[in-house]
């Protein structure tokens, strides 16, 4: 058992008053098989045992609308094609839409000082005029609709109209080059495409136009492009629709009429990252999305109707679908869009303590970016509001956990998440009724039946292994699309491993006692795990000693195949107007050292301007690997900076020892 201190301990008060607690006696008095008193790890191992009855358990705790029908799990020959709820008929907008007052539902910020908020009664008078705009465009049930779009209301809007018709929704956002969008959209064949005129990015103003003409002409099956004027000061676009054309206040509000779907009927296209190659796009269902994300959000985040949630992504990154599901909870939603540290760099703080929000996210390199720039919102914010700190993207540093309870706020949990496009949702996560401790996520997820495992696919009770989840869980997706015989999303997630899911992280369980809890910790991606002489180092446990060293503002590491081995290369970015000498070298070599192992010590450190990072901020490994080894880098529109590649081609520091 682990013996390390914890961070943040709820009291017994903050345990009985959540939903989790509520939902755990809800279980025992309808099956009558947990212990009288509250233990999470006894609950998680039921819903694992009877997941037969857990996932119905969990439709009917959130009154969920729609059918649920008799047959739980169809288990086929391969985890892969088990089916759930076959018999269910439900409609995901529906579900977002069950609230029709005059409590907020929407509050939109933007970077330029914009500010907005829509009601629950004003958000479905929007969605049924945008419905019916579809309807008139022939879209129906399974169609595919397109977003190219900021951070704001008109996404969704856009996506609860789509969902209502029982069409799917995809969406990119605006700082997508056009070969990343086209990429993306192309394979799909949208009907429609909502796109905006322009956006703001760190004080620029951006104009998409022509960028939105060139992805029209690259996409021949739409039947319609509808233009949001996000930016007010360009003249209108002609020989498109005009979103406040369609969805005007002063019109009539028309029937909205909510299509009913299977509950594997398709509701989202996400997509792979596409830094390897074309990217996959991955198909979710309506149920298994809805399921997890009412289970994720109202139990593991304690979400409530009068709570106000807040995560800082795009419209192109999964936890945009991952917050917009807090709308089933009917709670308010903070959407923002722009730069994270623009106008100032305390810019999302300023709208937590303005906005009063109660569930606060954002990457796992926002924190760590905040604390180099000595942001201290304890003492320069008022955050009485805010009961929860959510990260993910990477894994947190230890030294990220004490940041926010140092200096963001101590009576908060800080809810470290792990999951992904894949499953768009996740496999460890928080948890409102445990303590927290340094570098953790503090459990698995309820129906999730997940393990470590070695090479072997040996289960590993202790020691870093491969994250696999061994039983089906509903938000498996159905497959990808165009993956007819479905071998691509075989290969993807059950070819490592016999019969189940493989998702690609290595990492550990880490065990408590007090009360008993099981916690994770993410070393990393496994395809960018380090093998200097045959030894495996996850990425993560790098990063968490250099980020320490003050001078550093971010790092990359990676293996180069070098004598029959692999050496390991650390690549790091300073502070502005700092430059790596051997001093510091030696310091940071002497931190990795003394806090790891002789193993983890980088054979080279490499001063760089910049670190290649994803659209949603995740740096890349494997594209720095191919480029420092002479290899092609397929389908660099994925990226947010791509040109910092370029850094890392023909050095000469790694043609010697």
């Amino acid at each position: 058992m682990a013996a390390s201190q914890a961070l943040w301990r709820p009291n017994t008060a903050r345990i009985e008053s959540s939903r989790l607690f509520e939902f755990y006696q809800f279980v025992r008095q309808e099956h009558a098989a947990l212990p009288a008193h509250y233990d999470y790890e006894a609950l998680h191992q039921w819903s694992i045992a009877q997941c037969d009855a857990f996932w119905p358990a969990i439709w009917k705790f959130f009154n969920l609308a729609g059918q649920q029908g008799d047959e739980v799990i169809i288990h086929a020959a391969s985890m892969q094609k088990a089916r759930w709820f076959p018999q269910a008929r439900l409609n995901f907008a529906a579900n977002l839409l069950r609230r029709r007052d005059a409590h907020v539902a929407l509050i939109e910020r933007g970077e330029d000082g914009r500010r907005a908020c829509i009601t629950y009664e004003d958000l479905y008078r929007r969605t049924a005029q945008f419905a019916a705009f579809l309807r008139s465009q022939g879209v129906q049930k399974g169609d595919r609709v397109a977003g190219f779009l900021p951070n704001s209301h008109h996404a969704v809007v856009a996506m609860l109209a789509c969902s209502s018709l029982g069409a799917v929704w995809s969406s990119c956002s605006p700082d997508f080059g056009l070969a990343g969008v086209v990429d993306r959209f192309e394979q799909i064949q949208p009907r429609v495409l909502i796109a905006c005129n322009g956006y703001y990015y760190g004080g620029k103003a951006i104009d998409s136009r022509e960028q939105v003409t060139r992805i029209q002409a690259a996409l021949p099956t739409l039947q319609a492009c509808v233009m949001v004027n996000y930016r007010s000061d360009l003249p209108p676009v002609t020989g498109v629709h005009g979103w406040d054309d369609i969805v005007d206040e002063s019109k009539a509000t028309p029937s909205l009429t909510f299509t009913d779907v299977a509950f594997d009927d398709p509701l989202y296209i996400l997509y792979s990252s596409g830094t390897t190659g074309k990217p996959k796009c991955i198909v979710h269902s309506v149920g298994g999305t809805l399921l997890q994300h009412v289970k994720e959000l109202g139990l593991h985040t304690n979400l409530r109707a009068d709570d106000r949630l807040f995560y800082y992504t795009t419209c192109g990154w999964m936890m945009w679908n991952w917050l917009v599901s807090g709308l089933a909870m009917g709670a308010s939603i903070v959407l923002y869009d722009g730069s994270p540290f623009h106008p100032e760099k305390s810019q999302l703080f300023d709208i937590a303590e303005h906005e009063q929000i109660t569930h606060f996210g954002a990457s796992a390199k926002y924190y760590a970016a905040c604390e180099k720039y000595g942001l201290h919102p304890s003492i320069t914010h008022q955050l009485p509001a805010l009961t929860t700190i959510l990260s993910t993207g990477s894994p947190l540093a230890h030294e990220s956990f004490d940041y926010l309870y140092r200096d963001v706020k101590s009576d908060v949990c800080v809810a470290s998440i792990s999951g992904g496009t894949d499953i768009v949702s996740c496999f460890a996560l928080g948890n409102p009724t445990l303590p927290v401790y340094r570098g953790e996520l503090q459990c698995l997820g309820l129906g999730m039946d997940v393990d470590f495992v070695d090479d072997s696919g040996r289960s590993l009770p202790q020691g870093k292994g491969e994250l696999v989840c061994k039983t089906p869980f509903p938000s498996m997706p159905t497959g990808f699309w165009n993956d007819q015989d479905g071998m691509r999303y075989h290969h993807a997630y059950f070819n490592r491993f016999d019969g189940i899911w493989a998702h690609g992280d290595y990492g550990e369980l880490v065990c408590h006692d007090d009360p008993p809890q099981r916690g994770v910790i993410i070393h990393g991606r496994s395809d960018a795990v380090l093998n200097p002489g045959g030894v495996r180092i996850g990425t993560a446990e790098i990063y968490r000693q250099v980020e320490k060293i003050e001078e550093v503002f971010e790092c990359i590491a990676v293996g180069q195949e070098w004598q029959d081995d692999v050496r390991v290369i650390l690549f790091v970015r300073l502070r502005e107007h700092l430059t790596l000498d051997d001093h510091l070298i030696e310091r940071i070599k002497r931190t990795i050292r003394t806090n790891t192992t002789p193993r983890h010590v980088p054979a080279k450190i490499i001063q760089v301007a910049d670190i290649p990072k994803t659209l949603s901020g995740k740096m890349v490994e494997l594209a720095v690997r191919n480029v420092i080894h002479g290899e092609d880098v397929q389908n660099k529109d994925a990226l947010a900076n791509p040109e910092a590649l370029e850094l890392y081609r023909g050095l000469q520091a790694l043609e010697h020892q």
